[in-house]
């Protein structure tokens, strides 16, 4: 008998992709006004974004899906400037001035996107470390890092310097403790440089 030929990838449906768009806008002007990232459901997104919750479960799965979604689609500019050779974030950047600009960038995209960032962070389950996001930044930071002569801890290194751009630190530091994302940038800037700059040795 003839083989059968592929059958063609659908592609998504026009109305689809105008819910899909209209769910993520929702959802991220829901998080970005909240209180609280957890007060916002999906019940509040599907309205928001005038579809049945049918739909907002059909396309996301849950309320952890519709968050990676949402997190990835604010994310994609930052995650292609790391891609980019001619990017300060990019591979062809000296080390040295990477690793800073990979942590201001995580950092302001932490301020930027608070009660998101929170959100994804709320997701990981019993390791946020092991979620997909973190180990993105934690493999392209450690990659970065063991490129600098004498740094022989990149790994442990890549998680010091992540801690530092934790959304519950940046929620306490910016929205209780009322830090000016200036003041953030260039206190995170300042620890960076004592972490990287090279030691003397001892006598």
């Amino acid at each position: 008998m003839p083989e059968r030929s592929a059958q063609p990838e659908r592609k998504p449906r026009a109305d689809a992709l105008r819910n899909r768009e209209a769910v993520l806008a929702a959802a991220d002007a829901l998080f970005a006004r909240c209180e609280s990232p957890e007060s916002v459901t999906m019940a509040d997104v599907a309205a928001a974004a005038g579809v049945g919750k049918a739909t907002l479960f059909r396309g996301f799965g849950d309320r952890t899906g519709l968050i990676h979604a949402l997190y990835e689609m604010r994310l994609a500019p930052i995650r292609r400037a790391t891609e980019e050779g001619e990017s300060p974030l990019g591979p062809a950047t000296p080390p040295l001035q990477r690793v800073p600009a990979l942590l201001d960038a995580v950092l302001c995209f932490k301020i930027d996107n608070r009660h998101l960032a929170l959100a994804l962070e709320g997701t990981g389950g019993d390791s946020p470390y092991a979620a997909e996001h973190y180990e993105r930044w934690h493999s392209t930071l450690q990659a970065a890092l063991e490129q600098i002569p004498g740094l022989t801890d990149g790994g442990f290194t890549a998680h010091a310097l992540l801690a530092a751009t934790r959304a519950d630190l940046v929620e306490h530091l910016v929205g209780q403790r009322r830090m000016t994302r200036e003041q953030m940038r260039a206190q995170l800037a300042a620890f960076v440089t004592r972490v990287l700059e090279p030691r003397a040795p001892l006598d």
